[in-house]
């Protein structure tokens, strides 16, 4: 209940504005072409300047002349004529127009009064709901933070441009692209340069799975990209890990900036003794110095077990408005959940092609890259040969491959008792990257050296595009190939 003499607060509205924008319509009804694509009836305050845009829309629609005439009839037809003040009132809105040339600076002024209107209305909705007791508060911080979401980018959407105003941007971007160092990375770094010859990088909006079968070091991997984005090159990069907690990935990059050695060769005995932390006082010196940097590197690390698609989403978001970052890894998919209030009814696929989607969709959004680790099937082990994967053991979905710009492969020849290549080479600690499918780039394949005792990815001295292999590294249909 309001106190005695305390003043109404009137929501925020300018119905001058209001006036002239429908009074620039009526007047002439080439101005709607300008900006029809900026104005929703809902952003006037008036109920009667609703209407009567409602009325002007829709003869626009129906290819109709727009003008006070047919206006005025549209208006009888619906029976809102007497409701918006009658004749008179379009003969006064249309006779209050001088000049249309600030017409587009005056609707996103009456936008802006629509949103704070819609902020007051939605803090109202959230207090309300706060107040009952058997409201989920996880669910309703979800809906709040969409809602606001929906609410900025109303504001900020954009239009169709002109191909003369985004030519030189993206002149400017492919110049940069040309005189990149090396032509290597011209996304994030991966830093690995062969690889970053093959893939320039991670790209913005790329959605990117690295899959794997277990032991092939899909998460060292990961880690190796976050450590060289991160520390070497200075980007902002987020983890969001739902299989290890941040304490044991973090043991991890410290174990791999380390890089202690065995005081014996090849000591089996003398790496458990690393991995047990029984250090000596230089070695445990020689820890500490070299992970200080760690401790300075713009890294942060998300441990939340089972993520849904929601939170995966208010998390992305807040931590790309407030640290910047450019690459988020995820690890890893299989072990993400839907929509909490969407049923899959117990089909896993379509929960999952529903995440990738999610995926795609987030790093379009924040124009990052997204890197999603991933499981691959059990039908690699039931093949012949080297059992090199395909993308069809995509695990669960067909639409990870679907969805996703780039699918790399990890495969360790080793693990499958294979110790040497075809030109005789031995392959002990040697991980083929296989870039399976690449939306806008070349497939094919680089090595790196794995050091399982650093849990640490290396580079090695050569890569390889291949184009002929016996893995399916053809572009796809639709795919462009540069």
């Amino acid at each position: 209940m309001e106190s005695k003499g305390q003043k109404k607060l009137i929501p925020p509205h300018n119905l001058s504005l209001e006036k002239v924008v429908l009074g620039a319509m009526l007047l002439e009804s080439s101005n709607i072409d300008v900006i029809v694509d900026m104005l929703r009836p809902e952003i006037f305050y008036l109920k009667e300047h609703q209407e009567i845009y409602k009325a002007i829309l829709s003869l626009y629609e129906d290819s109709d002349p727009v003008d006070l005439l047919t206006v005025e009839e549209c208006l009888k037809r619906k029976k809102k004529l007497s409701m918006v003040g009658g004749v008179g009132y379009l003969v006064e809105l249309s006779g209050l127009v001088g000049s249309s040339a600030n017409l587009e600076s005056h609707v996103r002024f009456l936008s802006e009064e629509y949103m704070k209107r819609s902020l007051i209305s939605l803090s109202h909705k959230i207090q309300r709901k706060a107040y009952e007791a058997d409201e989920d508060v996880f669910e309703l911080l979800e809906t709040s933070e969409q809602h606001l979401f929906e609410t900025r980018e109303h504001l900020i959407s954009r239009d169709f441009e002109e191909i003369g105003i985004s030519l030189p941007r993206v002149l400017k971007e492919m110049d940069r692209r040309r005189k990149a160092e090396k032509k290597e990375a011209v996304g994030v770094p991966t830093g690995f340069p062969n690889l970053d010859r093959l893939s320039s990088g991670w790209q913005p909006s790329d959605f990117i799975v690295i899959a794997g079968r277990p032991s092939m070091g899909k998460t060292a991997f990961a880690l190796s990209i976050l450590r060289n984005a991160a520390i070497d090159h200075g980007r902002p990069v987020a983890m969001f890990s739902m299989e290890m907690s941040g304490i044991q990935l973090i043991q991890r990059l410290i174990f791999a900036e380390a890089q202690l050695e065995p005081r014996q060769e090849s000591s089996t005995d003398d790496w458990e003794r690393i991995r047990k932390m029984q250090l000596k006082e230089d070695e445990w010196e020689q820890l500490v110095n070299r992970t200080k940097k760690l401790a300075k590197a713009p890294i942060f690390i998300d441990e939340s077990p089972a993520l849904t698609v929601p939170e995966l989403r208010t998390k992305a978001r807040r931590v790309k408005a407030k640290h910047g970052v450019s690459l988020i890894i995820l690890d890893y998919l299989q072990l993400m959940r839907g929509e909490t209030t969407r049923s899959f009814q117990g089909n896993r696929e379509q929960e999952i092609a529903n995440i990738s989607r999610t995926l795609k969709a987030l790093a379009k959004e924040l124009d990052i890259p997204i890197i999603a680790l991933s499981q691959l099937s059990r039908e690699v082990e039931k093949r012949g040969g080297e059992k090199r994967p395909i993308l069809s053991d995509l695990r669960e979905s067909g639409s990870i491959e679907q969805d996703a710009d780039v699918v790399i492969f990890l495969y360790r020849p080793e693990y499958y008792g294979i110790m040497q290549d075809n030109e005789g080479n031995p392959t002990r600690g040697i991980v083929d990257i296989i870039l399976a499918k690449h939306r806008n780039g070349p497939t094919g394949k680089a090595q790196l050296k794995f050091k399982s005792e650093w849990v640490k990815f290396l580079p090695i001295e050569y890569s390889e595009v291949n184009e002929e292999t016996e893995t399916d590294l053809s572009p796809h249909k639709g795919d462009t190939p540069f």
